[in-house]
């Protein structure tokens, strides 16, 4: 793929997903032959700004992937499913950032700084992780690389932006005081927690639960590996939290755990002395993965516990799909 005559686009660029997309393609070292954004009818005919210049958001048509070389999706799993076969069968890279593929088994499953090679097993489609998913294996890596994970508990606190524009205005109008309305969640969101990401499954996991299991053992490549989530709504705009007990097969202190950390790329802010570790709103805005609350227990040697939190929007979505594509490009 040549860098310098890039041809990219975005479907689904007027989402929030979408519009992160375009903010991180154009704050990239990509340089573009041509941006092409595109959008259902209703987002059609809005203009977005890019790099001193204004571009129109088409509406999508059978056959638009032709243009572009690489077709990032911030869509929804039905419309991936129909555009990415067809695109990637005419050449075009794709990039997409729904469920509809991360579990296929010809389709790689990609954080850059965890699983790059992956990239190469690549039949034209790739998949970008769950948000939650992202944040939890970009600070599990390095830690597993040097002392090998046996076992993940991992409570989830995710904020409303997570299933898009509805739950960001379902939470102000809550707090408002309006009208609710039909609402994405299944209980007030405001000033409470819901025990319910996505909907749940005939085990008793939620769909979100499952995602964020079996996505770590894909990406990871440990089919095995013991992962149990809880995943919780919170009344929080922007940003993820996560509260990780991680078990390995052989010690590791917290001293390590954050030097690890920290020569991954990974932020550490961990200072107990003056409550320094990060916050969602902190956080919010911000590119990469945050972990403080970094500790363990004498008694058991071979378990760290520590607290991860990062941008859904950015590192969770459309910073890592960017990632993905200046890997392709600059690594092949």
């Amino acid at each position: 793929m040549n860098g310098e005559n890039l041809r990219v686009g975005v479907l689904g660029a007027t989402g929030l997903v979408g519009r992160a997309m375009v903010a991180c393609l154009e704050r990239s070292s990509l340089e573009f032959k041509d941006v092409r954004l595109w959008a259902t009818e209703r987002g059609a005919g809005s203009m977005m700004p890019f790099r001193g210049a204004a571009l129109a958001v088409e509406a999508w048509s059978a056959g638009a992937h032709r243009h572009v070389d690489a077709l990032l999706l911030a869509t929804k799993g039905d419309v991936s499913r129909g555009v990415a076969p067809e695109a990637a069968a005419d050449g075009t890279l794709v990039i997409d950032n729904s469920s509809a593929f991360r579990m296929d088994p010809d389709v790689p499953l990609v954080v850059p700084e965890v699983n790059p090679a992956a990239l190469s097993e690549n039949r034209g489609i790739i998949a970008n992780p769950n948000c939650s998913t992202i944040q939890l294996v970009a600070a599990l890596a390095p830690l597993h690389e040097a002392a090998r994970l046996a076992r993940v508990v991992v409570a989830t606190y995710q904020s409303v932006s997570g299933v898009g524009r509805e739950g960001l205005m379902a939470l102000e109008r809550e707090e408002s005081g309006e009208d609710p309305g039909p609402s994405p969640f299944a209980a007030p969101i405001h000033r409470n927690v819901v025990p319910q990401c996505d909907a749940f499954l005939e085990d008793g996991w939620t769909r979100e639960e499952w995602k964020l299991q079996v996505e770590t053992r894909k990406i990871l490549e440990l089919p095995r590996l013991d992962v149990a989530a809880t995943c919780v709504r919170v009344p929080v705009a922007v940003s993820h939290g996560e509260a990780v007990t991680a078990d390995f097969h052989e010690a590791l202190s917290p001293g390590d755990a954050r030097a690890r950390l920290a020569a991954s790329g990974v932020h550490v802010e961990d200072d107990p002395s003056v409550s320094l570790y990060p916050t969602p709103a902190a956080v919010e805005g911000r590119d990469g993965v945050f972990v403080g609350r970094i500790r363990g227990r004498p008694e058991s040697p071979r378990t760290v516990h520590l607290w991860i939190v990062a941008d859904n929007l950015l590192k969770g979505a459309a910073a890592n799909a960017v990632d993905i594509l200046e890997c392709m490009v600059f690594h092949g």
